[in-house]
């Protein structure tokens, strides 16, 4: 179980904190070595505003928009960034930040357009705007600059506090710095203009040249980027509210008497009949018990076809039912639905971190302090060899370093495309279960398959039946299908169902015994029953007819047993497992991308090989054993192969841990689920292909961010510093680095939301 940071509130993964220390008999974990420090120094102080440290957080929980590893209750500001934390994907939206954000770059936008007018007219030929004169319009500056920086731009300076406070330089901190250095200049400037020496003078008068204007513009364009940027980072989610919005509100409930009672979806117990009217959206997870129609499972699966659902078939909650009438019972209900459960992946997923994010970390963690140095390096050099007024020069273009280069758009680069590629993801039936696996999948250029529920339907039907008496089969089926009832294996049902459909009776077995891989032994009716391949058959004497046509039954793609009765020969067993019809057009896709596709299958190898060639396998391993599969995968590796493994069943957990990226088949069971990266709700290998080229498009993307954020800073920061003076006398008036800065961090946002619109 994760733990908390008593400190920060950052959630912290025992096995990798940074740190941890033991107090009063409980131990706790540090994300830093300085959370560890200031714990140290006075544990009360976090323990007694802070949860258990071991406890995982309850009620609404907040997160970072650039570090999701950051998750407390409530909403507060991110203590490595000092970004407004916003609500956890899945959690009711939180309109605040933005409302304020809002209202207070109106306001300052009122001020600061007469502060800009009035400011700038002196140098477009306009000496005394308004009829004011030049000290007169000083105090108006004042007058109209100072509710901008100090209400409009409280929050900056808030976070300004805190990352000095944290010691976590941030963008914040250079915003502070920036703002703060104009407007304490211009404040001094104006009340005080003999503290500054003659050089400071502006047209050999007494007035010294005050910012106003600089700061109270920075601020309102700051203001502006962070409303722009919290509409589209709320839109990021935008898919997991979309999922939330699925879910009906009611259902319609059958009660013991059978009348028919609207009810709370809260309401609904597991067992509960309910009743779903043609054009309903199905309530919960359940099986249909009476009534046909088709159900559109779109919103789940992204699959448009509409799916028949008739006695027996699973339903899904909130998919839409079609034009018949059915009654179902509820199996699965609230947070143990398909739905919530894929929202919670989603939202548990998209607080992962990619692995190209650390690069971007490692750039964000020196960037602020060298972007500082940077600015005393500027301010240090106009005041020595820059032209008269030096300081003037020196302070102007320190501020618009420091207001240029702010990281924000580095940050951001790589979880917006994250968050975003996540949700389309989810809306197409594909579940990410970690930001690692969305960048990982794009590296892939070897699938390797399970054939029994991955390329086949997993319902394997008996075809043929042989026993060399063939006036003794009933009774030699009876005994065999009667051993298989005990066993789950997909083939075992399907002797079971074969036996049932011809009316026979099965009996109870004692003793039963299953060899993984090989089959299956037990006593009927006081008979030794055994039933599994020829390998498992050694003890029996296999007549050579029935090894013929059993080859040949292989060579038809049909799964072939072998029973033994009382130590001898029984019977033959073929089983057929229909392929899947979506199977042929996902191979073709899978082949187009470049990828080669290896098939495991405890088949034999006969049998493998036929539904391989009939598929375009590139390559096909039969009779391989279930504890196998992992060493296959690593085998692959070994030989440089990126591998991914999809599968379904229990014995596919161990490959699919193995595998670069482990891909589940949605129908499959909860083990393989929890053992892979990737998820597909539908279980159709086609959801593959548009994984992969989801993987692709994202990392485009992430790629395009970066490289917009750090060209960006890299351009930015030597004009803002002055460096195109000498030759062209161009300077980047803090006004426009303003502009700049928060401009980078929309496009980057607005970059990633192109995701949306991707074609998978």
């Amino acid at each position: 179980m994760n733990a908390l940071d008593p400190v920060c509130g950052m959630t912290v993964d025992p096995a990798k904190a940074a740190a941890s220390l033991e107090h009063r008999g409980t131990r706790y974990y540090f994300c830093s070595k300085h959370c560890l420090h200031a714990f140290s120094a006075d544990p009360e102080k976090y323990l007694s505003a802070k949860a258990a440290p071991t406890a995982a957080p309850a009620g609404v929980q907040y997160t970072c928009p650039m570090h999701p590893e950051v998750v407390q209750v409530g909403p507060g500001n991110c203590p490595k960034c000092g970004m407004a934390l916003v609500p956890v994907a899945g959690a009711q939206e939180d309109y605040a930040e933005l409302r304020d954000m809002t209202r207070r770059f109106w306001v300052s936008a009122v001020l600061s357009a007469p502060l800009v007018v009035i400011a700038m007219a002196p140098y477009f030929g306009w000496r005394e705007p308004f009829g004011l004169a030049a000290e007169a319009r000083s105090y108006l500056e004042f007058a109209l600059g100072t509710p901008v920086v100090l209400w409009g731009g409280w929050p900056f300076f808030h976070k300004f506090a805190l990352s000095l406070k944290n010691r976590s330089p941030n963008m914040y901190t250079l915003i502070g710095l920036g703002v703060a250095l104009a407007y304490v200049f211009s404040v001094a400037a104006l009340f005080a203009p003999g503290l500054f020496p003659a050089e400071f003078r502006m047209h050999g008068g007494e007035e010294v040249g005050a910012y106003f204007e600089a700061a109270a513009v920075i601020v309102t364009l700051v203001l502006l980027g962070e409303v722009m940027q919290l509409r589209a980072l709320g839109q990021t989610s935008q898919a997991i509210r979309r999922l939330l919005a699925l879910a009906p509100n009611t259902a319609l409930r059958i009660e013991p008497d059978g009348q028919e009672r609207e009810v709370s979806l809260n309401e609904v117990k597991v067992g509960d009949r309910l009743r779903v009217r043609p054009g309903e959206k199905i309530p919960v997870d359940g099986t249909c018990l009476e009534g046909s129609s088709n159900v559109d499972e779109s919103m789940v699966t992204g699959e448009p076809v509409p799916v028949p659902k008739k006695p027996g078939a699973r339903v899904t909650g909130a998919t839409i039912n079609g034009k018949g009438s059915l009654v179902i019972r509820a199996e699965k209900v609230g947070s143990d639905t398909l739905l919530a459960r894929i929202v919670h992946m989603v939202a548990q997923a998209q607080r992962t971190r990619a692995p190209v994010q650390r690069l971007a970390d490692l750039v964000a963690a020196y960037f602020v302090q060298t972007v500082i140095a940077i600015a005393v390096l500027t301010a240090l050099i106009w005041w020595f060899i820059g032209p008269e007024p030096r300081v003037v020069y020196a302070v102007v273009n320190a501020v618009a370093v420091l207001i240029i280069a702010c990281p924000c758009a580095v940050g951001l680069a790589t979880p917006i495309s994250i968050t975003v590629a996540m949700g389309q993801g989810a809306l197409n039936g594909i579940l990410f279960r970690n930001a690692e696996a969305v960048e990982k999948l794009r590296e892939i250029d070897t699938l390797v398959v399970d054939k029994t529920g991955t390329l086949t339907l997993g319902r394997p039907q008996l075809v043929d039946f042989l026993a060399p008496q063939k006036d003794d089969e009933a009774n030699v089926l009876q005994l065999i299908a009667s051993l298989e009832r005990a066993s789950e294996h997909p083939l075992a049902q399907a002797i079971v169902s074969g036996a049932e459909a011809r009316g026979l009776t099965l009996a109870p077995v004692e003793d039963f015994a299953s060899v993984t891989g090989q089959g299956v032994v037990g006593t009927v009716k006081a008979r030794l029953v055994a039933v599994g391949s020829a390998r498992f058959m050694h003890a029996a004497a296999i007549p050579k007819e029935m090894l013929e046509r059993a080859e040949a039954l292989r060579g038809q793609g049909k799964t072939v047993l072998f029973a033994a009765i009382d130590g001898r020969f029984a019977a033959l067993i073929a089983v057929a497992d229909p392929i899947k019809e979506t199977t042929a057009e996902a191979v073709h896709a899978l082949k187009a991308q470049g990828v080669r596709l290896v098939m495991l299958s405890g088949d034999a190898k006969k049998t493998a090989q036929a539904v391989g060639a009939q598929l375009g396998i590139d390559e096909v391993i039969g009779e391989i054993l279930p504890e196998d599969k992992a060493a296959h995968v690593k085998a692959l590796q070994a030989k440089g192969r990126s591998v991914a493994m999809a599968g379904d069943g229990i014995n596919d957990a161990p490959a699919l841990a193995q595998a670069n990226v482990g891909i589940a088949m949605g129908s499959g069971t909860d083990v393989a689920i929890e053992s892979a990266g990737v998820t597909l709700v539908k279980g159709d290998l086609r959801g593959i292909a548009k994984a992969i080229r989801l993987s692709h498009a994202t990392m485009r993307n992430v790629k395009q961010n970066l490289f917009f954020a750090f060209v960006y800073n890299a351009l930015g920061v030597p004009v803002a510093a002055g460096v195109l003076y000498p030759v062209f006398g161009l300077l980047l008036s803090p006004i426009f680095a303003g502009a700049a800065m928060a401009m980078s961090s929309v496009s980057v946002v607005t970059n990633a939301l192109r995701l949306r619109r991707a074609k998978l």
